[in-house]
């Protein structure tokens, strides 16, 4: 891919915006973004998040939809930046490229859908512990540096909300909070504290890219969980 920069993406960095048309494709290389939907009164609400495992803009690539969510940097990091008119050529002329492509889509749609459905139907800090725990999955730290408030907006939940989930946690052992910065202390009470959306999710993001292009991989054997149970 020479056709790449290296770029910094500070906190809140806009990586493509609600329905507009990106400049650019990002494959991060640190960091974390989040992709939130926006209500017309201000409101916004986590609804997928990216880290290294994928290209922020592929969806822009499969066709002339408008985009409504919007991408933003919500840990700093850095990226390999890429114009999409370039990325879509690579796209069009790289069976390889393009199967990768689509197989990060595809694994990220899914996992919209089953968030969809977390935020409707879990408790707080049932939704708080699998976004910490995805987090971590992609940013590989025990240090996340993240204000109730910013959490609250990703969470689609109100600062008193999130602030007594964050207490449940702290006092089953889970994490520590402390203003502006939370620690992930004893992971096993934290997937314990989550709801059944994060194994979902969690196996989504271990099959990726674990087969060769084209290969159409068996259903993992694991115990029954309902898609959308509670």
């Amino acid at each position: 891919m020479e056709q790449c920069r290296a770029v910094d993406l500070p906190l809140r960095t806009v990586l493509y915006a609600s329905e507009q048309s990106p400049q650019h494709a990002y494959f991060l290389t640190s960091g974390l973004a989040s992709v939130v939907t926006s209500m017309p009164d201000g409101s916004t609400v986590e609804v997928g998040v990216m880290g290294r495992e994928g290209v922020i803009g592929g969806l822009h690539l499969l066709g002339p939809c408008v985009i409504s969510t919007e991408c933003l940097m919500q840990l700093e990091g850095t990226a390999l930046s890429i114009s999409l008119s370039a990325l879509r050529t690579v796209f069009r002329d790289s069976a390889v490229i393009r199967w990768r492509v689509l197989e990060f889509v595809q694994s990220h749609t899914a996992s919209l859908g089953q968030l969809a459905a977390c935020h409707r139907l879990h408790l707080a800090e049932e939704r708080l512990a699998r976004w910490l725990l995805m987090v971590q999955d992609r940013v590989k730290s025990d240090h996340l540096d993240l204000t109730q408030e910013f959490l609250g907006n990703m969470l689609g939940s109100r600062r008193t909300t999130v602030t007594k989930a964050a207490g449940v946690l702290e006092a089953a052992g889970a994490i520590e909070s402390r203003r502006g910065h939370l620690r992930v202390v004893d992971r096993g009470r934290l997937e314990a504290a989550a709801c059944v959306c994060y194994p979902v999710v969690s196996s989504l993001l271990d099959q990726l890219y674990s087969g060769l292009p084209g290969e159409v991989r068996a259903p993992k054997e694991r115990g029954p969980v309902p898609l959308y149970a509670s």
